[in-house]
């Protein structure tokens, strides 16, 4: 499957099987963890086999997780706004997830922060958790906004920059509040996160979406 495929099959999934990663699908998973860490600086880390965090606790029933053994932790330095960078590259996971026939969920709440088995580094916090395992169903598909209302639509908006923003439409959002604008002015888009809870987060996610939808080198963000 490919990326675009990926994303039309995506679904947040709360409740998992038993079944472990390992083998050639955690290989591989590891792999792109690697390399986003790699391109992004940030502290990207795989859970496996670990139950502690979303324990069945009043959190975790509040959020409707469960069986929750694996996850990844996403941490950077404290001293910069890292959340769109956090939101593209876990969302490039999350999609390389998908593609290993995995399931997932963006997580800002639900666990225990004391109960994330990782070391946070000096200068360092934890900032978001993807659950990820393999659900007991694909999860379902949510309520979107119509990309009249994502981005300036004209008659004249070209193919790519449409496209782009029907894979926009299907980015996760804390709250599925999907705060976020794209303009386009030429061939140059910018986005912006409006008002809301983890918008700049989201706004990463959006993006990333944008980019395998538009597929053109017809266009650049703008800086």
């Amino acid at each position: 499957m490919d990326l675009k495929e990926a994303i039309k099959k995506r679904h947040s999934v709360r409740q998992y099987n038993h079944k472990r990663i390992e083998g050639e699908i955690e290989e591989n998973l590891r792999l792109m963890i690697e390399s986003c860490n790699k391109e992004s600086g940030l502290n990207i880390q795989l859970c496996l086999n670990e139950e502690k965090a979303f324990s069945e606790g009043i959190l975790a029933k509040m959020t409707s997780f469960k069986n929750v053994k694996n996850y990844i932790a996403i941490m950077g330095n404290r001293s910069e706004d890292l959340s769109e960078k956090i939101g593209y590259y876990g969302e490039k996971i999350v999609l390389k997830a998908t593609q290993l026939g995995l399931n997932t969920c963006w997580a800002a709440s639900g666990y225990k922060k004391s109960k994330i088995s990782v070391k946070i580094p000096d200068g360092e916090k934890l900032f978001i958790v993807i659950a990820i395992g393999y659900g007991i169903n694909d999860g379902s598909s949510r309520k979107t906004k119509p990309i009249e209302k994502l981005a300036n639509i004209t008659d004249d908006s070209p193919e790519w920059f449409i496209n782009g923003l029907k894979c926009v439409q299907l980015a996760p959002t804390a709250r599925n509040q999907q705060r976020f604008k794209f303009i386009l002015s030429g061939n140059i888009v910018e986005a912006k996160a409006l008002f809301g809870f983890l918008t700049k987060i989201d706004l990463g996610i959006a993006k990333y979406h944008f980019e395998i939808g538009a597929d053109s080198n017809e266009w650049s963000w703008k800086t």
